[in-house]
């Protein structure tokens, strides 16, 4: 494998990617000598590309020149900009195969009395409104201390608080999505119980969500009516300590492979991203959905300029419709609020490499693997295919992974390029860097280095078949990173729609 320091994605493509530091004289593919300093991640000109000429990246176009640029320069935000193009999709390539071993794999996971397969065994308590926020806190730092030591069976009480519920109207897209949020969690098969909190007077009200969970039947109550904040506490650890009683009799059993749920995220990416930890991510997706399993690709704003290439995998003709009308919802959505798509890159995404939101939706999308695309969820929707699936979220991490989530995902895989801190718990959440830079200043916050990749030292077959292992021993209980930190208590963000009143 060569260990030369730059990377050409396809063919077809007038760009290289440098995955180390390249200095100016330097001679790189086509005898083409670099005329400036390209920083890793960053792309220089492999051919002369006029003024107006699509640049082309992964054999897609990422934008167009607003100069000519001459064969050895930089090519970033000073000479391209984003332009509304599409390339033909290009015919898929297989995706990496499950084999029979993989299909006969288990992993050690709780099955709950309604046959579902959970990953981890938390007990959750859940706001209903913004009021009850801090009384929630109180009951499950309370129960932590007091009631957790007495259960070695349950991974912990979670506090799921946020700053809607109230202020909006009881009906129109913002309660929808609300609604569809707190009851996804409120039944996610992470929590072997649940509690939910509200305040009494507020507009998302708990008889909204009836009972909910295992154990016993005593699950929801306002703190008006307990008494006041700190009776709400006393009457809180009273009822969860009759939860507990019945979670902590669970125990991990073998259970098939097919029944893991992974939410795809990526945050702060670089230009190594869609060459290393989205492909290889990729690649798992492949194995894990010829398995039997379910891989929940999102984020709606960040597939944008490449969305004809998941469309063009759609198992039917009615799934890649659904597709078609989210990304003309998206166009509509940030038109009425004077954006633009292409704002998406953050200054992080830039400085790693990235100019335009089609250059880093071709990468994110590489986190879907070749897998067929079986269905389209809206936000916070239940999933219930297997394969390949995508959930219209927008590409805020949080935001989008608590969707995932709610809709069922049991883990989160979560590449970055630049360093995003995060967890969300009850989904335990896998990091994996891009760049092995990153994974040696970060160590502690990653758990898989991909930037072996772009170095030669392994092949983005067998950093999948990594990563696929290390999905299995997730779910069977290791903790990931982000979980021995305590990540996962803050990131709770329903996608907040329509007015505030």
């Amino acid at each position: 494998m060569s260990r030369q320091p730059w990377i050409i994605l396809s063919a077809g493509d007038n760009v290289a990617v440098a995955t180390a530091a390249i200095e100016p004289g330097t001679v790189i593919a086509n005898g083409v000598s670099v005329l400036d300093r390209i920083d890793p991640g960053h792309k220089v000109a492999i051919a002369d590309i006029p003024l107006g000429t699509p640049v082309v990246k992964y054999g897609q176009a990422i934008g167009r020149t607003t100069s000519d640029v001459k064969a050895g320069n930089h090519v970033h935000s000073q000479n391209l900009h984003f332009e509304n193009d599409r390339l033909a999709a290009a015919a898929n390539a297989s995706p990496a195969a499950a084999t029979d071993a993989d299909k006969a794999r288990t992993f050690m996971g709780y099955r709950r009395a309604d046959g579902r397969a959970a990953t981890r065994n938390f007990i959750g308590i859940i706001a209903s409104v913004n009021c009850s926020t801090t009384v929630c806190r109180a009951i499950a730092d309370e129960a932590n201390r007091t009631i957790l030591p007495h259960y070695e069976g349950i991974d912990g009480f979670v506090p799921i608080v946020h700053d809607q519920g109230c202020g909006m109207s009881s009906t129109g897209d913002g309660m929808r999505a609300l609604h569809r949020t707190l009851a996804g969690y409120a039944r996610h098969v992470n929590f072997g119980g649940v509690l939910m909190v509200g305040l009494g007077c507020e507009v998302n009200q708990l008889t909204l969500y009836g009972q909910s969970g295992a154990g016993t039947g005593k699950r929801h109550f306002n703190i008006q009516d307990a008494g006041g904040s700190r009776r709400a506490v006393e009457k809180a650890l009273g009822v969860l300590k009759e939860i507990a009683a019945d979670v902590g009799q669970a125990r991990r059993e073998p259970l098939p492979v097919s029944e893991i749920v992974v939410g795809l995220q990526c945050g702060g990416s670089d230009g190594f991203s869609g060459i290393t930890a989205n492909p290889a991510l990729g690649v798992a997706v492949d194995i894990l959905a010829g398995a039997g399993g379910t891989a929940i690709l999102s984020e709606t704003s960040e597939i944008y300029g490449a969305e004809h290439l998941l469309r063009s995998r759609a198992v039917n003709e009615e799934v890649a419709t659904k597709l078609d009308g989210l990304i003309s919802w998206w166009e509509r959505y940030v038109d009425l609020h004077g954006a633009s798509l292409d704002n998406n890159p953050s200054p992080g995404n830039k400085k790693g490499g990235l100019t335009t939101i089609l250059e880093k939706s071709l990468g994110a999308v590489a986190k879907g693997g070749r897998s067929p695309l079986t269905a389209v969820y809206g936000y916070a929707e239940r999933v219930t295919e297997h394969g390949l699936v995508f959930m219209d979220t927008p590409g805020y991490d949080p935001v989008s992974a608590t969707g995932q989530v709610a809709g069922g995902a049991n883990l989160i895989a979560f590449t970055t390029g630049r360093g995003s801190c995060f967890g969300c718990r009850p989904a335990p959440s896998i990091k994996l860097s891009s760049n092995s830079a990153l994974y040696r200043s970060m160590e502690e916050d990653m758990d898989i280095d991909c930037g072996t990749i772009a170095t030669g030292d392994i092949t983005i077959a067998d950093k999948g078949r990594e990563i696929f292992e290390l999905l299995i021993d997730t779910a069977s209980g290791k903790k990931t990173k982000s979980e021995l930190f305590g990540y996962g208590d803050n990131e709770f963000v329903p996608w907040h729609l329509g007015a505030t009143l």
